[in-house]
């Protein structure tokens, strides 16, 4: 097997790039991590920002300490998380349309941050662990409902579509109920992290290193059941044991970037499919430089969305989608094409 893992990585257009494209994302993640400190409506120059940070009574020292550098590395976050989310779902069902929003785990995740955030606002310090339990328990619905001696990936998906559709519904009724509290969590639902401080950081950190572990701990499981259930059970491997892990470790990433960003959609969807075409579709690479790409591609469309439409801030969440929406159209008319 071993072999023919080498075999296949020598094959691949771009298997001698890779670190090419290692040390690309890297300097895109440096690059992007200034432009998020120096975007906004008010600029500063370099010099400005490292005096400014020294003087904590400086405006300077509010905008950029207090609010840039949190805002940035909660981004950075939210990103990676997202993007390390949908390349394991990705993985485990073999279906390039997997994405923690499209499949419903976002979504539980959001239904329960939502309930905190409407009739439980004293307790806002639970919400990573109630996002997580929302994306938990609706894993664990669609998983359970799509068994059928065995969890296929393609009823997985067929039933995260419809408990999608059904929780979606369940949001709208709480905030129809609550609508004198609505106009608090719109924010939230549209999709940002225009909010966030060095609270929301270390509210999430820990949780977020925890997760990423666990990801790459489950780099070998993935590289398995890609072969196929079959070949994987003839090379001694739980194929459900395995699917399971992976996919709780998935529902956890999605839970953590829930919890502070809202429902930000296709960061898992576009950048584990398009860093595929690039790395190919082996997970010792594709994973993290997922999350390099899923982490960059917020901290810019984060970057973008405060400072191109001055007076006003747009959403994140609006701006991925307006480029996720087509994005995800062209994956499906790619896949009808190909049949």
């Amino acid at each position: 097997m071993e072999s023919s893992e080498v075999v296949r990585e020598k094959e691949h257009p771009f298997a001698k790039k890779r670190w090419i494209i290692a040390v690309t994302l890297v300097v895109l993640t440096i690059l992007g991590l200034f432009y998020g400190l120096f975007a906004g409506s008010l600029s500063f120059s370099l010099r400005d920002i490292l005096i400014g940070i020294q003087d904590e009574d400086s405006t300077v020292h509010r905008i950029v300490w207090d609010l840039r550098i949190p805002r940035v590395l909660v981004g950075f976050i939210v990103g990676t998380c997202l993007a390390a989310s949908g390349a394991l779902l990705q993985g485990v069902m073999r279906n390039p349309l997997a994405d923690p929003g499209i499949i419903g785990v976002s979504s539980g995740a959001g239904l329960v941050a939502i309930v905190i955030m409407i009739l439980f606002p004293q307790h806002m310090a639970l919400l990573p662990l109630g996002a997580f339990l929302g994306a938990f328990i609706t894993a664990m619905v669609i998983y359970a409902l799509s068994w059928q001696k065995g969890a296929p990936p393609s009823r997985i998906v067929l039933v995260g579509v419809s408990i999608n559709a059904l929780i979606g519904a369940a949001t709208s009724a709480l905030m129809l109920l609550h609508s004198d509290k609505v106009q608090s969590v719109l924010p939230w639902l549209a999709g940002g992290i225009g909010g966030v401080s060095w609270v929301h950081l270390n509210m999430i950190i820990y949780y977020a290193i925890f997760a990423i572990i666990l990801a790459f701990f489950g780099i070998k499981h993935i590289r398995v059941l890609m072969l196929g259930d079959e070949m994987a059970k003839l090379l001694g491997y739980n194929v459900e044991s395995s699917r399971f892990y992976l996919i709780v470790v998935s529902t956890l990433l999605a839970g953590i970037a829930v919890s502070v960003s809202g429902l930000i959609g296709f960061v898992g969807l576009v950048v584990p499919h398009m860093l595929r075409l690039l790395v190919g579709n082996d997970y010792k690479y594709l994973l993290p430089l997922s999350c390099l790409g899923g982490g960059i591609l917020l901290v810019f469309a984060d970057a973008i969305a405060r400072s191109w439409f001055d007076p006003i801030e747009l959403p994140v969440g609006i701006l991925l989608s307006f480029l996720g929406g087509p994005f995800f159209l062209y994956l499906i008319y790619k896949g009808g094409n190909s049949k």
